[in-house]
């Protein structure tokens, strides 16, 4: 049964479901300075039915939860590759897009005073850039190649698939050094005792980002490309 319920404070949900932030900030909920409020009260003031808003909310969780539930190591070739896709890919497409405006307002607001935020934002464009190329060309490209390679592995696509692992592998190494230097100036994602709402969450939702990637990371090293070297 969730935790999350009409009479928690909006900035209470938001630490505990950092996605619901986008949520709130479509329905023009404050979660940040005024977020010291119940899921009802919130809801209530700005005219909305605060049952539809805690279904939203709900249906963010179980979406998470579903996730977090599956074992990606036990799947089928096929079935890892659509899963990595459709869970890592697809999820940084979308998340990116999302974050990147909090990312840039907390620098905005605080990089004068704290450099380290301004390098944050540096770090986050970065990453940003390089995992969607990565991702394109795997999709595109690399993932195809590994599935048929998998399916006949003949010296011809050993020969066209090994160059691209090795890269693909560096460039996880180079997205790791990034997320490595992000936790270090972060101090392991602890926000100042006086930073505002939005300050706490870019914080929550970057640690969540690295979390992510590094499972990503993990399945395609450790698993699918594994998969590929025993077929060698």
């Amino acid at each position: 049964m969730s935790q999350i319920t009409l009479d928690l404070n909006v900035s209470e949900i938001v630490t505990m479901l950092p996605q619901s932030a986008d949520l709130f900030r479509n329905l023009r909920i404050d979660y940040c300075c005024g977020g010291k409020i119940s899921l009802k009260e919130a809801a209530e003031q700005r005219g909305l039915d605060p049952h539809n808003v805690l279904t939203d909310v709900h249906e963010i969780e179980k979406k998470k939860e579903l996730h977090q539930q599956m074992e990606p190591s036990d799947f089928g070739d096929k079935t890892l590759v659509t899963y990595i896709q459709e869970k890592y890919h697809a999820g940084l497409r979308e998340e990116l897009p999302l974050l990147a405006p909090y990312v840039t307002k907390v620098a905005r607001v605080h990089g004068d005073t704290q450099p380290h935020l301004l390098r944050i934002q540096e770090i986050f464009k970065l990453l940003r850039a390089e995992l969607i190329d990565h991702t394109d060309d795997e999709d595109q490209n690399v993932f195809p190649l590994i599935l048929e390679f998998l399916e006949n592995p003949t010296a011809e696509l050993k020969e066209q698939l090994e160059p691209h692992v090795t890269e693909l592998e560096n460039e996880h190494d180079s997205a790791g050094r990034l997320l490595h230097e992000l936790r270090e100036i972060t101090n392991n994602f602890t926000p100042p005792k006086e930073a505002c709402g939005t300050y706490r969450l870019v914080y929550a939702r970057l640690e969540e980002f690295e979390k992510d990637t590094f499972t990503h990371v993990h399945l395609e090293n450790n698993v699918l490309f594994e998969r590929v070297q025993k077929a060698m």
